[in-house]
């Protein structure tokens, strides 16, 4: 069973309703959350372009399947 705080199920509840989304579009407070629960394996996290042609990429984060939580 997993260890995660009140505020990280919080956390992790969010981002599974929004699904795929920018971290820079997360509160400021619920960035700090993300690598625990990426080291949980509750979140994953990975860098693509916004658009087909920007040359920057941004990073993304999005839920994965909760197990036994």
């Amino acid at each position: 069973m997993l260890k995660i705080t009140e505020f990280e199920r919080k956390v992790y509840d969010f981002i599974k309703v929004k699904g795929e989304l920018l971290v820079s579009n997360l509160p400021k407070m619920m960035w700090g959350a993300i690598p625990n629960l990426k080291n949980a394996g509750l979140v994953k996290t990975y860098k693509r372009p916004t658009t087909p042609w920007a040359l920057k990429k941004k990073t993304f984060v999005q839920a994965l399947e909760e197990s036994n939580l």
